[in-house]
């Protein structure tokens, strides 16, 4: 099934309440929106969590659904809130309270790319921005809401693998002699978006996977993991962030001679999430 918004591919046959999704895996680059950026398509992708998708592409064949974005990162952010917008960029939009992402230019509707490189030359208009909102947010978080809704009813419990990918340099800093440098960085909000018993099992199938996994730092969860993780309703999210040096070339934005061995690898960690909401009752895909 394809939006404009998105991608999503069913299993045959849904055996897991495991959901998987893919905001920030977007490559659909308008020429209208490349023409009225200042940047070339390469730098402009530099936010992108470049094929994130891909390497998680195993889910449906594993039994659960994959959602992917296909509207670009750079273009309207999937995790953000509809209301994160930025008054140096939209037209008509007031100064309300403090936002760390908004002020870094990192609202819904970014403002910079990697590197705080800016985007456009100039402010764009509230119609613009309302645009985008419609069109392509909402149309993604409703079907991701309805899939965790399917979820729910069927298993009675939902569980969000939400995929992404981290700049190597943004782990550069952590790991010591006996802490090696995370790999992958499982967020949970501290434990306030998903079930510890489930958070342990997520990590326990990556590690079990030869990767080295650290939790809630660098990266704790942002929007969706705040806005879909309801632990004490049954629905859970975990973020996935995926240290990018392992399987691209950063500065190129391409697949690394190791993409097709580190896939493989996830293949595995992918039946190994998917087994973690199994359901031995068969359940045929609408």
């Amino acid at each position: 099934m394809t939006h404009d918004a998105y991608r999503l591919t069913l299993p045959d046959i849904r055996r897991s309440s495991v959901v998987f999704a893919s905001p920030h895996s977007g490559q659909d680059y308008s020429p209208g929106f490349l023409a009225d950026s200042v940047l070339d398509e390469q730098v402009i992708r530099s936010s992108e969590d470049a094929f994130v998708d891909q390497l998680f592409d195993t889910a449906p064949q594993a039994g659960a659904p994959l959602l992917a974005a296909l509207a670009p990162r750079a273009f309207i952010d999937m995790n953000r809130s509809a209301d994160e917008l930025d008054p140096a960029l939209i037209e008509g939009v007031g100064r309300n309270a403090h936002n760390p992402r908004i002020s870094s230019g990192l609202g819904v509707i970014p403002r910079v790319v990697a590197g705080g490189r800016a985007i456009y030359p100039g402010k764009l208009p509230m119609a613009e921005a309302e645009h985008r909102i419609n069109a392509y947010w909402k149309p993604y978080h409703n079907a991701l809401q309805k899939l965790l809704n399917e979820q729910l009813q069927l298993f009675g419990e939902a569980i969000l693998i939400d995929c992404h990918s981290m700049p190597h340099e943004a782990i550069e800093g952590f790991g010591a002699r006996n802490h090696p440098r995370p790999q992958v960085v499982l967020g949970d909000r501290f434990g306030a978006s998903a079930a510890a018993r489930i958070v342990d099992r997520v990590e326990a199938a990556f590690a079990d996977a030869g990767l080295v996994v650290a939790r809630n730092a660098p990266f704790a969860g942002a929007f969706i993991a705040q806005q879909y993780g309801r632990p004490s309703r049954g629905q859970h999210v975990i973020q996935i962030e995926i240290d990018r040096a392992l399987y691209m070339d950063e500065a190129l934005v391409q697949p690394n001679r190791q993409f097709a061995a580190v896939k493989q690898q996830l293949s595995q960690v992918v039946a190994d999430l998917v087994a973690i909401g199994w359901c031995d009752l068969p359940l045929a895909a609408e």
